[in-house]
């Protein structure tokens, strides 16, 4: 395929993201991906055919990207096109899955695996088997709602049980589902838990990144969901040291929105940059499990950064979702410290920059590790190091729950020097 300046996507995987797999989208370093992204997790996960539990676009290949390089990915815009959703905390129905209801379900009927499926209805059971006919739902809702959005998409308010209902019998219409997309809407189970409840929208990608280096679902491309193929039966099944090969695509961070910029690893040639998973909003940690999916048009740019040597993705966020301590000085602030530094002998004064590293693991505590494992060894420093200047100069927020993690912190301008960074980041902060 031609490689052009700008690539329109509005293909999905089948959950897999496969470096197997030739990449039917070619960019050029420096141009534009623009991608109609479709729903994540429960639609998904309400859809059998589907072997990753989300529903990612194709990846991409960009132009000039090599093993050991990054991609720097410039958010240029994230527009929610979805009108409802639905979403809620999930339970695994026992007898419809092998090993993992996200991967491998399966039909408690006729045990085919990964059927395809016919919706009859609405409400819990209206997802059957195509084969025999069978209520073949892997998951179900323990609380859950049906939440609407204004024009402006700037609020949305969950709706009661007589709405919910008018939704779910037209679910592609309401989500504005992307042609492309095999997914069944969840808006068809029609919950309708906490009507009345009104939420802020500030959308975001749960799913940003580039391919692993192995044969991945794309809702285990991260060290916490990844621990489910550890020793799993059924084909995607891993070792603990082949967890490695995973580039932490699925983030769920919550400050991967507009204006942001995530660097993230090359482990195959061309990078192939993915995305979906959009959320119309979500409070650090999405300790639900799950939240507001929704259709959307996103507009990224691409540029190569050469011989990064980067394990997980590094975040640029806005300056707005910086932790205060990790916000760049004033000029105010930097007068008051030469002051101190005369007061005390101190000449040389530190210039110096945020960033964020992401780290995973099968727990919060090992994603903090892995994020500050990472952030030393990318800077060649060590790990108490990036302790006391995250404790002082930055803070570790939660992404998701259980294990996905941001170190962020004020970094030395000769660190950023001696990585080829510096200027990335003073463009992003303005400085």
């Amino acid at each position: 395929m031609s490689t052009k300046q700008t690539v329109y996507v509005n293909t999905f995987t089948d959950g897999i993201l496969d470096p197997e797999r030739e990449m039917e989208y070619v960019v050029k370093d420096g141009g534009h991906i623009v991608a109609n992204t479709a729903p994540g997790c429960w639609g998904p996960m309400i859809t059998p055919a589907l072997k990753g539990g989300h529903e990612v676009t194709n990846p991409v290949y960009v132009e000039g990207a090599e093993i050991g390089d990054a991609i720097a990915i410039h958010i240029k815009s994230i527009e929610v096109t979805s009108m409802v959703t639905a979403s809620g905390n999930d339970k695994p129905v026992e007898g419809r899955f092998n090993g993992d209801p996200f991967v491998a379900a399966k039909c408690p009927e006729c045990g085919t695996l990964n059927p395809e499926t016919v919706i009859k209805g609405i409400g819990e059971k209206a997802i059957h088997c195509k084969n025999c006919d069978a209520d073949i739902t892997p998951f179900a809702f323990t609380h859950a709602y049906t939440i609407a959005f204004n024009d402006k998409k700037s609020v949305g308010l969950t709706l009661n049980k007589e709405a919910a209902e008018i939704v779910a019998k037209d679910g592609k219409k309401y989500m504005n589902t992307p042609e492309n997309s095999i997914q069944n809407p969840i808006v068809t189970f029609a919950p309708n838990g906490m009507p009345g409840t009104i939420a802020r929208l500030r959308p975001f990608l749960g799913q940003l990144g580039t391919t692993p280096a192995r044969a991945l679902p794309d809702s285990h491309n991260a060290g916490d969901f990844g621990q489910f193929l550890i020793g799993a039966p059924h084909d995607y099944g891993i070792t603990q040291e082949q967890l490695g090969d995973r580039t932490d695509g699925h983030m769920d961070i919550n400050r991967v929105r507009t204006g942001a910029v995530l660097i993230c690893p090359v482990k195959v040639q061309g990078g192939g940059v993915y995305l979906g998973d959009m959320h119309a909003m979500q409070g650090d940690g999405e300790i639900a499990g799950h939240t507001a999916d929704v259709s959307g048009i996103v507009n990224l740019q691409v540029n190569v950064l050469k011989d990064m040597q980067i394990d997980g993705p590094l975040l640029l966020p806005v300056y707005e979702d910086l932790p205060h301590l990790a916000k760049p000085f004033s000029e105010e602030e930097k007068q008051q410290a030469l002051k101190l530094g005369e007061q005390w002998g101190v000449k040389e004064i530190e210039e110096s920059y945020p960033i964020s590293f992401v780290g995973s693991g099968a727990d919060l505590n090992e994603a903090t590790n892995n994020g500050m494992e990472r952030a030393a060894s990318f800077f060649d420093i060590t790990v108490p190091e990036v302790m006391n200047r995250a404790t002082i100069n930055g803070s570790i927020e939660i992404g998701r729950h259980p294990g996905v993690v941001t170190v962020t912190f004020l970094v030395p301008e000769t660190y950023l020097k001696n990585k080829g960074l510096i200027e990335l980041v003073k463009e992003q902060y303005a400085l």
